[in-house]
């Protein structure tokens, strides 16, 4: 009898070894494999939502019903006025509505109808975003939920906690930043911040410091400002600056004060942190996960739910707040002054064009494509500068910003701008001397 039930354990637990290794591998392949089709060379779940956006009607259609939904439910469900952040994005959604109408009817002034206004916040930043989080949650469980980030985790554990403050499994919050996106990345971090993986303090540095802008993104700002024949280099300079960058600011406020607290007391879920072989201790612990784990079925409908209600709470947000950043950008004398705060670093580090790199700097807060824009007419160096600090800033309003305060995450907007000035700063501090080495 005994021998029976010892088979049987052994038989479950044999295909126990294949789901995670079966879905670890469809969720890397998803998430981490950039493959070449129709022309493009980005990862297949990009390739999903690029292939669905192209479907006749679909952004008018998909972002009119949910920016609509987004605006209006907080007023039916009398959440509106819950707090003083929650009053104001409220009635930054009616201006989202109202101008994503615009964008969809073209009807409205024409400073809005610029195709680098409006119709650019819908149709390049806000369809894309709230397509990809709905469609990149349905394979999000192959990645979170059946023990990959806890393999991986005790790989990376010995390096991802002593320099950033962050558990091993983190590790792939920041990969599918840099080849997925910043909204997938951030589906991933609240996802696991919710079920007690990673404590406030340890989500606010991740949501913070890795979820940056894709690759994909990265080629748009290399070939606007002309740099694109320096691409590897610029690419691994964007990779180091940026998380050089992100292990001081989880050093300094107001990271450093976030508390160790986890998401609605929930049963912390900590990395292990047993002795061993770590290859053993490795599939031991993505092994725990994977028995643990609900069905896919279950797992894909949770995230899906989740993936809609972001795309939702972020959609008009996004819409909003795009559109004015992009207009005071444009149009008023706010960055010109805002820029000022950022020159003295300029003149420090010498870098050509010092009073546009610092209104460049000052503009990622809106949008972090602007700044190439401005700075395309600039000296090499300058140019170069600008390009990496557009990636390792992370923080800007048209879109990521919000994306954040859509999350569970406990991080105010004051903590967002601080974060984000300290960045810039940082960013110029690094990148200066390793462009001026290498160029």
């Amino acid at each position: 009898m005994s021998d029976m039930v010892n088979t049987s354990e052994k038989r479950n637990r044999n295909i126990s070894g294949l789901k995670l290794v079966g879905y670890s591998l469809i969720g890397i392949f998803m998430f981490f494999v950039s493959i070449n089709f129709a022309g493009r060379k980005t990862i297949p779940v990009d390739h999903i939502v690029k292939s669905i956006i192209k479907i006749p009607y679909f952004i008018p259609i998909y972002g009119g019903i949910m920016i609509s939904i987004g605006t209006i439910s907080p007023f039916i469900n009398k959440t509106w006025n819950k707090s003083k952040t929650t009053t104001i994005f409220s009635f930054l959604n009616i201006i989202g509505l109202i101008t994503a109408f615009m964008a969809i009817f073209n009807v409205g002034p024409a400073i809005l109808l610029d195709p680098n206004m409006v119709p650019y916040v819908f149709k390049v930043v806000v369809v894309p975003v709230i397509a990809i989080v709905p469609i990149g949650s349905v394979f999000l469980a192959f990645l979170v939920d059946y023990g990959l980030m806890e393999l991986i985790g005790v790989f990376m554990r010995p390096i991802m906690r002593p320099i950033w403050k962050t558990p091993g499994r983190s590790a792939i919050d920041a990969v599918a930043s840099f080849v997925g996106s910043y909204s997938l990345a951030l589906l991933v971090t609240n996802r696991v911040y919710k079920e007690g993986k990673y404590n406030t303090k340890e989500a606010a540095i991740i949501a913070t410091g890795f979820s940056t802008v894709s690759a994909t993104f990265m080629i748009i700002v290399a070939n606007t400002l002309g740099i694109m024949e320096h691409w590897n280099a610029f690419f691994c300079i964007s990779l180091v600056v940026t998380f050089i960058v992100t292990a001081i600011t989880a050093r300094i406020y107001p990271l450093s004060k976030k508390p160790g607290t986890y998401y609605n007391n929930v049963e912390p879920d900590l990395e292990s942190v047993k002795k061993g072989d770590t290859f053993k201790r490795a599939w031991e612990e993505g092994m725990k996960t994977m028995e643990k784990a609900p069905s896919l079925l279950q797992n894909v409908i949770s995230n899906l739910r989740d993936g809609i209600k972001l795309a939702i709470n972020i959609g008009p947000n996004i819409m909003s707040i795009g559109v004015l950043s992009l207009l005071a950008a444009e149009y008023t004398k706010v960055f010109d002054v805002f820029g000022y705060l950022f020159y003295p670093f300029t003149v420090l580090l010498k870098i050509p064009d010092p009073l546009l790199a610092a209104k460049a700097s000052a503009i990622t807060l809106a949008d972090m494509y602007v700044p190439a824009i401005i700075a395309t007419g600039a000296a090499f160096s300058t140019k170069f500068i600008i390009a990496v600090i557009c990636i390792s800033e992370i923080l800007f309003l048209s879109a990521s910003v919000p994306c954040i305060l859509a999350t569970d995450i406990d991080i105010s907007l004051k903590d967002i701008v601080i974060i984000w000035f300290e960045r810039v700063v940082l960013s110029l501090i690094i990148s200066a001397p390793i462009v001026y080495l290498f160029f």
